[in-house]
């Protein structure tokens, strides 16, 4: 949820202490007060003594001193605070504030003065720095693509084309490298596609900003955290794993998800291993942040879904034989017994909905996103196996956490929010909502959901605006995303869950609103653009007969001629076209990856209107306009 301005009174730009009160963003969803912190990325001071934490939905930057484990300020920021990175000389803080133009606040970090802001591309995050101090990379997600940005001058110098959605990215120690993890695939999903559909990790030269891409195996999506081990040998990044080429009769031993670490040789450019970071018979839902210890010998990684650390040895993860359990139903290799239970373990943390974390010492700082808390982690501490449930490991070492704030009271809807990324509900925890909605969108892949029948794929649809856009699914097989939650949550998640549960997800679903486009102007139509829309809406063109405004569909189904060899329908769903250029690939199987090509080349909406007379500039300015929604 997006949060709002920060609270009159405060001195943007100065850390404000504890005794002023706990500063925190106002919001109001379904006639409940929200206050909500969100904590959600976390740095550590040069000298290991302080931590500054990024609280999301308060929009604001708090510091806290590790020596008496409490909020010693916080300072406010223009937007939502989505990522930070502290240079080479700890001075200076660098926050990636997300917006339509987001900028990056520059915090002198001894008075938490503001030195400086700098401006990026649409929804910054996941910035890094170059070991000199002297560049900044920040990730513009919805731009898709990487500023590169002069920090003696403050000004961008150049931008970098990445894959989709790229989110994190880091660089290598000698400064020549910066690696990028893009959220989503780019590719066409329908059967006739043979080639591999996952994203992967963008490599940028710092010199000559030429780029490649690792690849990660098929199936790979929602990439999150991204690391670099000190040594510069080795890259971590994490994601989840999905089995979409098969029918998910369940989701017993990874069948339908895998929750992964894969390891890239940074050198060679080229994909080592893919950990799968389950059990045998329990997930570990939602991967998000990773980080290793100084030594490098040890990966630690946020479980979102299953609010967990688990914690990896390095060495091991590398090497041949670590290929964690991993369903051999899909093919790949099952947990070797020999490994020992030495080389992986996973704690539980104290609150809900862990995302970001920082290592300082022995120590593992961990944002948790839900509690409003950190959770900590010393890895020095002898740990000790759960008598009861042999699979999961708990310890002494377990500090109970560092509140950043008031224990949050959840509304209908924040709970809500925090059921649809929670892994526990599912039936061994393997998934959640999330895993196939990452912030309640779509991964881009196809599955063969059986409430249509088998052997007719479809992509997965975006869930914003499902609850005022009936029926549901590309073949209306629900009538509604109300019956689609709870058929979710028992033929999905195969768990059975109380009513209010389901109620609580339906609010949240409501409460999401449209990110504005990035092929917006200052939040207007371009010339091109308006030209588009007198298209769209000219009785001849015809798109409007089955995408009126505002919702853009008429909730009903058509026969657009895209029926697959192998559908059993001619008729689907009218999707909205809001958002549409957040949703690749296109139409109900994800044969085509652009606008252009389901426009310009398929010529959608020909049996409506003479779109098939476009000529070429018409066509692009049809494009820009739906692509402006």
């Amino acid at each position: 949820m997006k949060g709002t301005p920060a609270m009159p009174g405060a001195r943007r730009g100065v850390w404000i202490g504890t005794l002023c009160g706990v500063m925190l963003a106002t919001a109001v969803a379904v006639g409940e007060e929200e206050n909500y912190l969100g904590p959600s990325a976390v740095v550590a001071s040069k000298d290991g003594k302080t931590l500054f934490v990024a609280n999301t939905d308060a929009r604001q930057v708090a510091r806290v001193d590790l020596v008496s484990g409490k909020v010693a300020g916080r300072i406010n920021m223009p937007a939502e605070p989505t990522g930070m990175v502290l240079s080479p000389d700890g001075k200076s803080l660098f926050v990636t504030c997300a917006a339509a133009k987001s900028t990056v606040v520059v915090l002198e970090v001894a008075s938490g003065k503001t030195t400086a802001t700098i401006a990026a591309g649409h929804t910054a995050m996941g910035p890094a720095i170059t070991p000199d101090g002297r560049q900044l990379y920040v990730c513009n997600r919805f731009d898709n693509d990487v500023s590169v940005i002069d920090l003696a001058s403050g000004k961008e110098t150049a931008r970098v084309k990445a894959v989709r959605e790229p989110v994190a990215a880091a660089v290598t120690p000698d400064g020549k490298t910066v690696l990028v993890a893009n959220h989503l695939a780019n590719t066409r999903t329908d059967m006739f596609f043979v080639d591999p559909v996952a994203p992967g990790l963008t490599v940028i030269d710092t010199q000559t900003h030429a780029t490649s891409v690792i690849r990660l195996p098929s199936g790979s999506n929602g990439l999150r955290g991204l690391c670099i081990s000190p040594d510069g040998k080795y890259a971590y990044v994490t994601h989840v794993l999905s089995s979409f080429e098969l029918i998910p009769t369940q989701v017993d031993l990874g069948w339908a998800n895998i929750n992964s670490l894969s390891v890239i040789d940074v050198e060679r450019k080229a994909l080592v291993n893919t950990l799968g970071l389950d059990d045998l018979y329990l997930g570990a839902g939602n991967p998000w942040g990773v980080a290793c210890t100084a030594d490098g010998k040890t990966i630690c990684v946020a479980h979102a879904g299953t609010h967990e650390l688990t914690v990896v040895d390095a060495a091991a993860a590398a090497g041949t034989l670590v290929q964690m359990f991993i369903s051999s139903y899909v093919g790949a290799i099952p947990e070797d017994p020999r490994l020992g239970t030495d080389l992986r373990l996973r704690i539980n943390l104290p609150g809900k909905g862990p995302r970001g974390l920082a290592v300082v010492g022995s120590k593992v700082y961990v944002a948790e996103y839900f509690s409003d808390s950190l959770a900590v982690v010393d890895l020095q501490v002898e740990r000790v196996r759960d008598p009861e449930d042999d699979t999961h490991v708990g310890g002494v070492g377990l500090v109970k956490g560092i509140a950043l704030g008031p224990k949050p009271e959840l509304t209908t809807r924040r709970r809500g929010e925090l059921l649809f990324n929670d892994a526990m509900i599912c039936y061994q925890q393997w998934q959640s909502c999330a895993s196939c909605h990452p912030d309640a969108r779509t991964d881009a892949l196809n599955w063969d959901l059986m409430n249509d029948g088998t052997g007719n794929s479809k992509s997965t649809k975006s869930l914003l605006l499902s609850h005022r856009t009936p029926p549901a699914m590309a073949e209306g097989v629900r009538q509604s995303a109300e019956v689609a939650v709870r058929s979710g949550l028992t033929h999905i998640l195969f768990a059975v869950r109380p009513e209010e549960e389901a109620e609580a997800i339906d609010e949240y679903l409501k409460s999401l609103e449209p990110v504005p486009s990035p092929h917006l102007i200052d939040g207007r139509l371009s010339p091109a653009a308006r030209r588009g829309k007198e298209l769209f809406e000219s009785s001849d063109v015809g798109c409007t007969k089955c995408h009126p405004a505002p919702l853009y569909t008429d909730r009903r189904m058509h026969d657009v001629g895209t029926r697959s060899t192998y559908g059993f329908t001619d008729r689907f769903d009218t999707p909205t076209l809001v958002e549409v250029w957040r949703t690749a690939p296109y139409l109900h199987d994800g044969r085509h990856t652009t606008i252009k090509d389901l426009i310009g080349k398929d010529r959608h909406g020909k049996t409506r209107g003479r779109v098939d007379e476009l000529s070429e500039q018409e066509v692009d300015d049809l494009v820009e306009f739906v692509l402006s929604l």
